[in-house]
């Protein structure tokens, strides 16, 4: 029950986290944006390094042991914040969310795929069922929406 609750912490801070650095790129730029997301990121990181006390572990052997690809996350982090607040002022959040959900929820299928050969046809099905209601949902309210003009 621990882990739902910190995954829908989870979830509700990265909303947060979009919206308020839309705000801010709208004040002074998508990329500076960007770089002011991470610089507080890296603060931020930082502090709870130390306060974990595991910062000695920053100057073991072990600690640069993997392939050097998995050091590269934070690069796609870039890529990923800068997407999303250029996204956010031309999709509604609620929407954005919805869509973020689908490639994440496909991508963790593949790479479940991937990394155990193995393809659950619930999880394709429950994305699939899930891209339907998004569709519906959004033919809805183009619906509404040509209704409130003709009237």
């Amino acid at each position: 029950m621990f882990y739902i609750l910190v995954a829908i912490l989870s979830g509700i801070s990265n909303v947060i986290s979009r919206s308020v650095n839309f705000v801010l790129s709208d004040k002074i730029g998508v990329y500076q944006s960007t770089f002011f997301n991470y610089i507080f990121g890296l603060i931020g990181s930082f502090i709870l390094l130390v306060i974990s006390g595991e910062t000695f572990k920053l100057f073991t052997a072990s600690s640069y042991s993997a392939p050097w690809i998995f050091y590269s996350g934070g690069l796609v982090g870039v890529a990923v914040v800068s997407l999303q607040v250029f996204l956010s002022s031309k999709v509604s959040s609620f929407y954005l969310t919805l869509l973020l959900f689908v490639g994440q929820l496909f991508t963790g299928i593949i790479i479940d795929c991937v990394s155990t050969g193995k393809i659950s046809v619930y999880q394709v099905i429950g994305g699939v069922l899930v891209i339907v209601g998004l569709g519906y949902n959004l033919y809805v309210d183009k619906s509404k929406d040509k209704e409130t003009v003709s009237e």
